[in-house]
């Protein structure tokens, strides 16, 4: 492939960027509670997510305001019953009770109560999921009455459902499972290797994290910078996404989202006033706007309920990170290279990197109208 060829395909694939979705496809969480007599599950989702559960005619704009939803509420009500489906047995368990609240931020709330199963191994199928953007993912995480963890799993559409190990209630009236279902590795293990995945799809498809990291390494002259601007963007993102997860720091995602867009900008602009050279102390500057990335990819575990009260927090931040490490890195491995093979080229430095340039700080313009004067 001709040096040139190569450079129409960068800038075709920056393009269909700008375009694109800058997040993951989305994000709900199933979290119940095992009592005496009774399974209670709340299916929490975003906005964005949650409308497309309906009919077209009746999505909003994204943002749910109370009136909205007061006219979506009786389409809301129709779909709660079958928002889950609970099997013990093989039949199906119909669920008691019912109900839908728009909760603080927007974010809709379906409450599912079923009658306590019979001691045994009941199936759970969150069998919405086949009709949501490809990609969606359902953490569900149940506890017993003490808190005691006994399901968790990372669902999608091709996995959509868990076993759960229901035991007897014991004489203090308290719900109780079996030890095979209270301390299950094989109900963790699963969720391992389910937000790995999570971290290489959302560093895939989070477009504007992979834009900004673009328009650092195509100015990068020597191997050494781009080890450099690598390590100092990881263990800046690291940093915020442990603190953000801990709740050590919170920022709302109105201020991160747009941060992220100008952070974006920044790197753009600056790329075309150096006109293709490298700036001095890229890494300083990769450290500082790593910080406000980081944020971002907290949002993801912050959805999924990961932190609140310290339950398995160890494990879905390590493995989630190391998910967003893997998919840079790859991203980086094949990039790169092109990359490298333009820049032989001198015409490349002074006209091609100023063009892949001014297409990223435009992506980064589009992105921070949408996140402010669109929002």
């Amino acid at each position: 492939m001709s040096g040139w060829r190569l450079f129409w395909v960068l800038a075709a694939a920056l393009v269909t960027a700008v375009t694109g979705r800058a997040h993951d496809p989305g994000i709900s969480t199933a979290q119940g509670q095992l009592l005496a007599d009774a399974l209670e599950i709340t299916v929490g989702f975003a906005p964005a997510d949650a409308e497309q559960l309906l009919p077209p005619e009746a999505r909003v704009s994204g943002k749910w305001t109370q009136a909205e939803f007061v006219a979506a509420q009786p389409l809301l009500a129709e779909l709660a019953p079958r928002m889950l489906e609970l099997k013990a047995g093989g039949v199906a368990v119909a669920p008691r009770e019912t109900r839908v609240q728009l909760a603080a931020g927007d974010a809709l709330n379906f409450f599912v109560v079923y009658p306590r199963p019979k001691p045994g191994v009941v199936t759970l199928r969150a069998v919405k999921l086949g009709e949501l953007p490809p990609g969606h993912r359902e953490f569900v995480f149940i506890v017993d009455e003490r808190g005691s963890t006994i399901a968790k799993k990372l669902l999608s559409a091709k996995d959509d459902g868990l076993e759960l190990t229901i035991g007897e209630v014991t004489g203090g009236g308290s719900a109780a499972s079996s030890p095979a279902g209270a301390t299950t590795e094989p109900a963790g293990a699963p969720t391992f290797w389910g937000f790995l995945k999570l971290g290489v799809e959302h560093i895939w498809t989070g477009y504007d994290h992979l834009l900004f990291l673009f328009a650092l390494l195509v100015v990068c002259r020597s191997f050494r910078s781009i080890v450099r601007i690598i390590t100092f963007f990881t263990l800046a993102h690291s940093l915020t996404l442990a603190l953000a997860t801990l709740d050590v720091v919170n920022l709302p995602s109105r201020f991160v989202e747009p941060a992220i867009a100008a952070s974006i900008i920044f790197v753009g602009v600056e790329n075309l006033l150096r006109r293709g050279e490298e700036p001095k102390g890229r890494w300083a500057l990769t450290f500082a706007f790593g910080l406000i990335h980081g944020f971002g990819f907290a949002s993801v575990l912050k959805e999924l309920g990961v932190g609140r009260g310290g339950q398995g927090l160890a494990m879905p931040l390590f493995t989630f990170n190391l998910g967003v490490e893997v998919g840079q890195v790859t991203i980086a491995a094949i990039v790169l290279p092109l990359v490298w093979q333009l820049r032989k080229n001198e015409a490349f430095v002074r006209r091609g990197v100023p063009v892949l340039s001014a297409i990223v700080a435009l992506a980064g313009l589009y992105w921070l109208v949408e996140r402010t004067v669109l929002a």
